[in-house]
């Protein structure tokens, strides 16, 4: 569990630090091969079905159990966010972040 734990805490960092990279960035160009509003689109259809897997999930009542089926889809999500950026990300350090969160995510599935 304090692996796990630890995890966790090194994604909030990383988030908080995107965030503020991101502010820092302001407007950026886009590939002029792909529409502008296509990473966008993607990036809102991976959280709106990150949201509807997080709220399917029936409540237990025990906590731990409730925070890893939240969790669960919420990963995956930053999965599916992380590919997008892949897709149509061109900044080196955003899509070297998304490869590592493909490869943490997939590392922890092979050794849960």
């Amino acid at each position: 569990m304090r692996k796990y734990t630890q995890f966790i805490a090194i994604r909030v960092a990383l988030i908080i630090a995107v965030a503020a990279w991101a502010q820092q960035q302001g407007p950026r160009e886009h590939n002029a091969s792909i529409a502008p509003e296509n990473d966008w689109s993607e990036l809102m259809a991976n959280m709106e079905k990150m949201h509807l897997a997080m709220g399917s999930i029936e409540r237990t009542g025990d906590s731990d159990v409730d925070f890893v089926k939240l969790m669960l889809p919420h990963h995956q999500g930053a999965v599916d966010m992380a590919k997008t950026e892949l897709l149509y990300g061109k900044d080196p350090q955003m899509r070297r972040l998304a490869q590592e969160i493909i490869t943490d995510q997939e590392s922890n599935r092979k050794s849960s």
